[in-house]
């Protein structure tokens, strides 16, 4: 739809900045963020043959360009189409960039969520051998992947955490984050509790250098770590393990977390109190990914489930 049209590189900005904020906060998979992509450059081609702009849009124009579009595409791109906007103004909205959301007042058909992509335990143990825990760097990469995977933590709340929240005796952690910003306790275990104290003794003081730096995981000039900093970590070892691409996203340590933990016969309320869910209905989405699982080993390993 945008055709000929250029797009002004300050739009372009705005959009490209959104899909970094929601990739690396929330956990998008990649083809997920290049639809976001998609369909926010083709709605500001629409803008710009109209002679508007990203932030002045109104409801009216976000009608207008579904509308139009209606005939031409399934009711499941149109969707998508709208939820790719309304996430955008969302984003916008809580900036402070924007006073109204012009999707506020739109509806959109019920579409069903997605499945997560949770690796298998023994994936999981590849990826967390993978750091050379004879460096300082590997050691505490070590420990912040053994730190999601024992916590459920989504990376924002990870790279946020204040050395004075994490508590490893008795061994849990303070988390706030989420929907409104609720605080919540997280159970270590043994091993998170082992790694990160050994980072703690081993080599966060040799990158911080005696400086007093509140974040628990810095990089390797004693500065708080990133979002895109702790997701290229992920990355690469997962590369190194073996891991397909495909299989990734910033959360691939959460979601991990959740449907292992329901594998091995956690109660869902005690997983949604643990990753920090408002609704379980979020929650729920595990129980999918874990009774898919169960079919499957059925299927292998029963006489008649072939």
């Amino acid at each position: 739809m945008t055709g000929s049209i250029e797009l002004p590189s300050a739009e372009l900005s705005l959009i490209d900045e959104f899909i970094d904020a929601v990739w690396l906060g929330d956990g998008l998979a990649q083809h997920t963020a290049n639809s976001y992509r998609l369909d926010l450059r083709i709605w500001l081609g629409w803008l710009v043959a109209q002679q508007k702009a990203l932030l002045t849009a109104d409801s009216a124009d976000v009608q207008d360009f579904l509308a139009r579009q209606a005939g031409e595409m399934k009711a499941s791109t149109l969707a998508r189409r709208l939820a790719s906007l309304r996430k955008f103004y969302r984003h916008w909205l809580q900036s402070e960039k924007i006073v109204a959301d012009p999707t506020d007042t739109l509806t959109s058909p019920k579409r069903v969520r997605p499945l997560p992509k949770a690796l298998e335990e023994v994936q999981i143990e590849a990826l967390l051998d993978a750091p050379d825990i004879e460096t300082p760097a590997g050691l505490r990469d070590r420990a912040m992947l053994e730190l999601m995977y024992a916590t459920g933590l989504r990376v924002s709340e990870l790279v946020a955490l204040p050395i004075e929240q994490i508590h490893l005796n008795p061994g849990y952690l303070q988390v706030i984050g989420g929907k409104g910003n609720k605080q919540r306790l997280v159970p270590i275990g043994e091993e998170g509790c082992h790694w990160c104290e050994r980072y703690m003794k081993e080599a966060r003081t040799q990158f911080c250098g005696g400086r007093n730096v509140a974040t628990l995981f810095v990089n390797q000039r004693g500065e708080p770590m990133t979002r895109q900093g702790a997701w290229f970590i992920v990355k690469g070892y997962a590369a190194r393990a073996g891991i397909a691409v495909e299989k990734l996203s910033p959360h691939v340590l959460r979601h991990a977390f959740a449907t292992h933990l329901l594998n091995h016969g956690a109660d869902l309320r005690i997983v949604q109190t643990l990753l920090g869910h408002s609704d379980i209905g979020t929650t729920q989405i595990y129980t999918h990914v874990a009774t898919a699982r169960l079919q499957a080993l059925h299927m292998e390993f029963h006489p008649r489930g072939k």
